[in-house]
């Protein structure tokens, strides 16, 4: 119990960092790898390569919760991949940096967390506690604040299909939220429930929701924990865009270059947001960090504050007039038509092409449905930016795909095309770039993206793989010897252009 108690207060000690000369991530081996792996209960490492930029970004972060989580015995290793290769290669490193869960050499599950020294410890602090928690008057107080937000279920303890119920949804959802659970009736009624009843404890707005049930169901669980563990005027940033981007409802930014405007704007707003609570999630960005992530949302980028809702499971945008004042009302009637769909998504397209030159056609918003979703075609489509270092490398070999398709059988049933995904929008997920995606004749419902080797042969047998036609090309040009690739992994990554717009 005092362990526990122990790990509950952990995210508020954050202070005696060592100094800069000191380290407590350690490094390791081919040599030393496994009798570390199999000394420790929990481990984490990064395997990472020292060119790579963003385990540069990372490695302050990381060095900072290794600090932190060594009282607790979590132990946080690095493994330098150009030097071992060979141990990398065994663990399925495929990019750098690369984060993955060690409890031996057995359980091995890759790391979900986010990037910072908070999260890593926090995500970590999940890692090593059961599930759920089982906690008593002693207890409680710390579990309720370990976290930004934790879930405490109150039930008999026998009350065996709410204990389950709770149970698996803790099983499912570790790494997101700390689990713990009461069996004291006396406990249960001065927190204001009866058995049986889900709290979740928070750190922001109202401080805690209330889940009661005549008995608990794990489908109900998770939809109230997911909607109670979203801030109503939340705000985006790094640590926070995938998982608005994931949540299946539609994201409201509030964009604005001042903290102070941001808490301005967000509290006139939070009436609006709490009357769509659980339908439309609403959050600020910092303008002055991330304005450019404005033109994603077919708004201005050089004029703030402005405002706009992005429908992030069909990716349609729709902006708030920039001219217009940003005030309460007007946003309630913004967001009101919005959700009767009154208002047509605005679209963001560069001019459809007068010809089609060259082996890879190119593709706009305004005639993607046309290329893209040729029923009779299969089509690969490079998602691309034109500042990544990566799409740039490719660009030569890809060009290369598309010439030998356009002169083979095949050029009249495998289209390989491109689009610039900054100045065109497009109805698919792109979390980075470039992604290449395949969408086979008869079946573009289900498009199956890439993931392997940016070579033309791995491209090719991908096309033979998934393709309606099996369409097969020969990898090398007739006489002669498939050049290697044009550049390494490692020669694009260090390549690669960084663009504030899209680091979100």
């Amino acid at each position: 119990m005092q362990q526990k108690r122990l790990a509950f207060g952990l995210l508020a000690a954050l202070a005696g960092l060592v100094s800069a000369d000191e380290s407590n991530v350690t490094q390791l081996t081919q040599e030393t790898f496994d009798d570390f792996i199999k000394g420790n209960e929990l481990v984490l490492a990064e395997f990472f390569a020292p060119w790579c930029g963003h385990c540069k970004a990372l490695a302050p972060e990381y060095e900072e919760a290794a600090t932190l989580l060594k009282e607790k015995n979590i132990q946080l290793i690095k493994v330098d991949c150009t030097e071992e290769s060979d141990l990398c290669k065994t663990h399925g490193v495929e990019g750098y940096p690369t984060l993955k869960v060690f409890r031996g050499l057995e359980n091995v599950t890759p790391y979900n967390g986010q990037r910072k020294a908070a999260g890593i410890t926090s995500y970590m602090v999940k890692q090593s506690l059961p599930a759920v928690s089982p906690l008593a008057q002693d207890t409680l107080e710390d579990f309720k604040t370990a976290d930004n937000v934790v879930l405490v279920a109150y039930y008999d303890a026998s009350d065996k299909a709410s204990a389950d119920a709770f149970s698996s949804v803790a099983e499912e959802l570790r790494d997101s939220f700390l689990f713990g659970s009461i069996n004291d009736a006396e406990i249960a009624k001065a927190e204001g429930v009866e058995f049986p009843a889900v709290i979740v404890y928070k750190s922001f707005d109202e401080g805690k929701n209330i889940h009661s049930a005549s008995s608990l169901d794990a489908e109900a669980i998770k939809e109230f924990a997911k909607l109670a563990a979203v801030p109503l005027v939340g705000e985006v940033g790094p640590e926070t865009y995938s998982a608005y981007m994931s949540a299946g409802i539609p994201l409201a930014y509030i964009f604005a270059e001042t903290q102070e405007e941001r808490d301005t704007l967000g509290a006139a707003l939070k009436p609006v947001a709490e009357k769509y609570k659980g339908k439309i999630n609403f959050a600020t960005i910092d303008a002055a960090a991330f304005g450019a992530h404005a033109g994603n949302l077919n708004l201005k980028t050089d004029q703030f504050p402005s405002f706009a809702i992005q429908e992030t499971v069909k990716n349609q945008k729709f902006p708030f007039d920039q001219d217009a004042e940003i005030t309460h009302d007007a946003i309630l009637k913004f967001v009101d038509d919005f959700h009767n769909g009154k208002i047509e998504p605005s679209v963001k397209s560069e001019p459809i092409p007068e010809t089609q030159e060259g082996p890879v056609t190119v593709v706009v918003a305004k005639n993607y449905n046309d290329i893209v979703l040729d029923a009779d075609k299969d089509v690969l489509i490079e998602f691309y930016a034109p500042w990544c270092g990566h799409c740039k490398a490719l660009a030569p070999k890809y060009e290369e795909l598309g010439s030998k398709y356009a002169n083979s059988e095949f050029k009249d049933k495998v289209v390989i095309a491109k689009v610039d995904a900054t100045a065109n929008d497009v109805p698919d997920d792109i979390q980075g770039f470039p992604t290449i995606k395949l969408f086979p004749a008869g079946d573009k419902e289900n498009p199956v993206t890439y993931s392997g080797s940016r070579t033309i042969e791995d491209l090719i047998d991908f096309i033979k793989e998934n393709g309606k036609y099996k369409a097969a090309v020969s990898a090398a040009e007739e006489g002669t010897e498939e050049a290697a690739p044009a550049a390494t992994e490692a020669a694009e990554e260090q390549a690669e252009e960084k663009d504030d717009k899209d680091e979100l």
